[in-house]
């Protein structure tokens, strides 16, 4: 997928790659999104990739001395969820990016990556735009900011060059009378993109709004205002009729597209019930996101580790990695990805791989305590890092708690999903030792099981949860 793989650990040496190789060259730092584009051959002729994800400083959440929130370019989604001054001061956000993929996917996918991917489906692009965040970008000896709502141009179309870099998304500081809500309406509940989405976010005095935006998702080849619906909004209250009032205005709003997941008639009937939703959500200050929602292992703002730049082309410089406690050297393997490294270089074979997307979980692995989908992890990135894989988590040759619970809940059948599932309720219950059901359900968003056997493997994480603490 790649002949060169450069790590960096400034963002300067980036740059200067960036504007060296421009025609061949991607950033990557979660690569949930571009490992999959460059598998489909959607990035022709990109060959080398810059690998960020370990410069210092960069997946930091702050507020600077005018209250304005500073998101970097590795802030994961699991980052924004549980952030206190994201939950706090832009609200939707959070609702956001807990809708996005699985536990697992949200612990390598980052904002910023999801904001440059330009879907106009993506979920966090809709309400930072509500939000009114502004994108810093980069390049060798340049510096420019640019306001997302002017940043796409067309479905997976952007202002970007090919020498930049996003390195800063602000949000400006949000007034005390802001209030706003996310909704998303997808195919299934977890593990879907949007086949609408929707942001709503107001500004109110004296019980009346005076500023409004309503953002939507999937109608248009970008996200758009739903104009007159806002329009209306100002001067009035968020009572029943005119929450249904807006709700009809917003449909007039967009060009929604027949595709493979919906028709455009149905798109426009769902944008009704988004702002609808949105709007009651407002009204009964309430919102979407779970108290302890599952992260498998993500912590929040962090210094992240300094690393000696590496370049990893055909056989220049091995993977030297832990894995399971054990060194290992890899003189090959340098273009797979984490999980053929583990499974054809390492001879690791229990960790497997289900559909290669990062929909199913059986290839989860922990990845500097992280638990991550292993099929769209750069093996590079496996460098200096310690990893653990289902054949790890015994000690001393006894079967770890959750194994143990796993055969004698009878939570085993076809056995090919199992490994996944066991490493995610490790990394649930190593964070969250007495999850309720709806917990150990929401966790294993990203695990399929083609059994069926969910009843049963809930029960043998209820019954490890029991007996470890």
């Amino acid at each position: 997928m790649w002949n060169e793989y450069h790590t960096v650990n400034n963002v300067a040496d980036a740059l200067v790659l960036l504007k060296g190789n421009s025609e061949r060259a991607k950033i990557i730092a979660g690569g949930t999104d571009l490992m999959l584009e460059l598998e489909r051959g959607l990035h022709p002729g990109r060959d080398l990739l810059i690998d960020i994800s370990r410069i210092p400083g960069l997946d930091r959440i702050s507020k600077d001395d005018f209250g304005n929130i500073h998101i970097g370019p590795l802030v994961t989604h699991n980052q924004i969820v549980a952030s206190s001054i994201i939950r706090e001061n832009a609200l939707p956000l959070a609702e956001a990016s807990w809708q996005v993929g699985s536990p697992q996917i949200r612990n390598r996918g980052t904002v910023a990556g999801n904001l440059v991917t330009a879907s106009p489906a993506n979920d966090t692009i809709s309400p930072l735009i509500a939000l009114g965040a502004l994108l810093e970008l980069r390049s060798q000896g340049n510096r420019r900011t640019v306001p997302l709502s002017k940043f796409f141009t067309g479905v997976r179309k952007t202002v970007l060059q090919q020498d930049e870099m996003v390195v800063d998304i602000i949000l400006s500081q949000a007034s005390r009378d802001c209030r706003g809500a996310y909704y998303k309406f997808a195919l299934r509940n977890a593990q879907a993109i949007s086949v609408v989405n929707g942001t709503v976010w107001i500004t109110e005095s004296n019980g009346l709004i005076d500023d409004a935006k309503i953002t939507l998702g999937a109608v248009a080849p970008t996200i758009i205002f739903a104009e007159e619906a806002q329009r209306y909004l100002i001067g009035k209250a968020l009572s029943k009729t005119v929450i249904n009032k807006v709700s009809d205005l917003a449909t007039l709003a967009g060009s929604p597209i027949d595709d493979i997941r919906s028709s455009s008639i149905y798109r426009r009937g769902m944008v009704r019930v988004v702002i609808n939703r949105c709007l009651n959500a407002i009204r009964q200050d309430h919102h979407q996101l779970p108290d302890y929602p599952a992260a498998f292992g993500t912590i929040g703002n962090g210094e992240g580790q300094f690393f000696e730049p590496r370049l990893f082309h055909n056989q220049v410089a091995p993977i030297v990695t832990e894995i399971n406690g054990k060194r290992y050297e890899f003189q090959t393997g340098q273009n797979k990805t984490l999980l053929g490294l583990i499974r054809e270089e390492a001879g690791l074979i229990g960790t497997k791989e289900g559909c290669g997307e990062g929909e199913c979980g059986a290839c989860t692995v922990l990845l500097d305590g992280k638990a991550v989908m292993s099929c769209l992890v750069p093996a590079p990135r496996a460098d200096r890092a310690k990893i653990s894989t289902i054949e790890g988590i015994s000690t001393n040759e006894l079967l770890h708690p959750v194994q143990t619970a796993f055969i004698e809940s009878g939570a085993v059948q076809c056995g090919y999903c199992t490994p996944g599932f066991i490493m995610s309720a490790v990394a649930l219950l190593n964070e969250n030792p007495y999850p309720t059901r709806l917990e150990i359900m929401d966790a294993f968003t990203g695990n399929l099981c083609r059994c069926t056997g969910y009843y049963k493997i809930i029960e043998a994480v209820e019954l490890a949860a029991s007996r470890m603490h």
